[in-house]
């Protein structure tokens, strides 16, 4: 089931752009347009984290090669595994 959108307001600019698409072929509606708009935010903001999350990763290897770390006891960590 499709979920019913509310009305957008788009500027004449990005009216004129939306139009241009349909009118090209590239699209076939408005809704087609604003999808593929939403596809591109939602891969972007994956996007984002993804680049985020690298930077957290590159600090923590930085940090632990750098000797700035507490040991890690895997067993203490995870007891029954080693029953």
């Amino acid at each position: 089931m499709e979920a019913i959108m509310p009305n957008i307001h788009l500027t004449k600019p990005m009216q004129d752009y939306a139009e241009a698409q349909i009118q090209s072929g590239a699209y076939a509606n408005l809704s087609e347009v604003v999808r593929a708009g939403m596809r591109s935010l939602m891969e972007k903001d994956g996007a984002l984290a993804f680049q985020a999350f690298k930077a957290e990763l590159e600090l923590a290897l930085a940090e632990a090669e750098a000797g700035d770390h507490a040991p890690f006891d895997i067993e203490a960590y995870e007891p029954d595994a080693f029953r």
